[in-house]
């Protein structure tokens, strides 16, 4: 057995040697035919860290190993481990609904897709039509995929729980990925209590109400949000990962105005505490009035200084990074985010200075300009170089892609690059996925937030 595995590693590598990358591997052959990593310890090694979605990579049914349940979960971080994971931000919320046991969000199955697949108006056809929603992901329509999530039991499977029992046997530290927006996936499925409380909206400057993105200035939504993080925190994590940049039901897209600034935030406590404080009306003013941008940004804020309060309590010294955007970034059909403050209301100028988080990361989306070393020089001038800057990066395809990412990443003065995401290592064949994980694992570190160490 072991000599077949190494005949079949040899021929692979030939293969590679002559296409003209064995270099940048950073391998060599051995006359035994094993590889043997070349220039290893001649640079620092880098913390790398990726999200995991448990029902996309359940999506991969050519997977053999990709079977329901904690056997499942081994195979997704045994993966991750085999390519240097030593971080995995497991989502526990997906389209308004958990993946995770909570008493808050109902279980991520049966989803509400009727009106995304039959949408009920002209303007809506065009718009799913818009989206090729038909012939995404994998050789699945979106149709035949919300059918095969929706079959996925999670009211009688902890992924979370299952991830952090798998995880730590193998090393991997995970924490809870948070998308803290209502993340609806198209439209059709937004959490239970949006559905509930229409009057706890994102409102426009123009009056209209969003279709489910709750906002942080009602007291009830604030303390709905709160409940989901003590649900996570109840769990034996290893940190949080906050992504504020999934924000929900592309009906309301754009979610800024032709300047990139938010066009929400119009919520009648926000209007009235603006017009109390600064005797000026938010509606005479520009959208992107400096005061008024801050003063929307002001619940956002609250919020991270809870959840900072609530990790602390917790003990352990438990790390808070968040997913952010950048000046070039876009969502959904390429409307432009001008940035964190503007574009998203997250003020982190506030949250790095008050110690609100430890580590942040650019979404790599970019729109008329703007590159990874752009995006992080921005956010570390933007965090005053008080928190870990992390490059976002999507999952390399090859070993020359693999080396410009770490090259960028260390020529930035960065410790830690995050993946996205984690399922794409499952996509190559397996030779090629082995050798490529063996050329990652070679430039990997162990996480410095190891539980291991506390």
């Amino acid at each position: 057995m072991q000599h077949h595995l190494l005949f079949n590693r040899r021929q692979f590598l030939r293969r590679s040697l002559a296409a003209g990358f064995g270099i940048a591997s950073g391998f060599t052959l051995t006359r035994s035919g094993t590889a043997e990593v070349i220039g290893a310890g001649t640079a620092k090694k880098l913390v790398f860290g990726t999200p995991l979605t448990h029902c996309d990579w359940m999506l991969k049914d050519n997977r053999p190993q990709v079977v329901w349940g904690i056997e499942g979960v081994r195979h997704m971080l045994s993966v991750c481990k085999a390519a240097g994971m030593s971080q995995v931000y497991w989502r526990v919320l997906d389209a308004g609904r958990a993946m995770y046991k909570s008493k808050l969000v109902l279980p991520a199955e049966n989803y509400e897709f009727d009106q995304f697949y039959n949408p009920g108006t002209a303007e809506e056809k065009v718009l799913l039509d818009s989206f090729h929603m038909d012939y995404q992901r994998r050789g699945h329509s979106n149709r035949s995929i919300s059918e095969m999530i929706s079959a996925l039991h999670y009211e009688d499977f902890d992924s979370f729980a299952a991830a952090i029992q798998v995880g730590h046997e193998l090393g991997i530290e995970i924490h809870a990925w948070v998308t803290i927006n209502e993340d609806d996936h198209g439209w059709g499925a937004p959490a239970a209590f949006a559905r509930l409380h229409p009057e706890w909206r994102w409102v426009r400057r123009d009056g209209r109400p969003y279709h489910s993105q709750l906002s942080f200035v009602f007291p009830e939504v604030m303390e709905y949000k709160l409940g989901i993080i003590k649900e996570a925190l109840a769990y034996d994590l290893d940190g949080l990962f906050i992504d504020w940049l999934r924000t929900g039901d592309v009906r309301d897209n754009p979610q800024t105005d032709e300047k990139g600034v938010a066009n929400y935030g119009y919520e009648a406590p926000l209007v009235e505490g603006f017009k109390h404080k600064y005797r000026d009306d938010p509606f005479k003013i520009p959208n992107d009035d400096p005061r008024w941008v801050h003063f929307r940004a002001g619940p956002r804020t609250e919020f991270m200084r809870r959840v900072r309060r609530l990790v602390k309590r917790r003990g352990k010294g438990l790390p808070i990074a968040v997913l952010l955007a950048n000046p070039w970034c876009y969502r959904g059909l390429g409307d432009r985010i001008a940035g964190n403050l503007k574009g998203l209301l997250c003020d982190v100028v506030t949250w790095a200075r008050e110690g609100l988080i430890d580590a942040a990361s650019p979404a790599g989306y970019f729109k008329g300009g703007g590159s990874v070393e752009e995006a992080c020089r921005e956010l570390k001038s933007d965090t005053g170089g008080k928190v870990e800057i992390w490059p976002y990066e999507w999952m390399p395809k090859s070993s020359g892609e693999f080396a410009a990412q770490t090259a960028r990443a260390r020529s930035l003065g960065a410790k830690h690059i995050l993946f996205w995401e984690a399922d794409y290592l499952d996509d190559p064949e397996a030779s090629a996925r082995e050798a490529l994980a063996m050329v990652m694992s070679a430039e990997a570190a162990e996480g410095r937030f190891n539980r291991r160490s506390r």
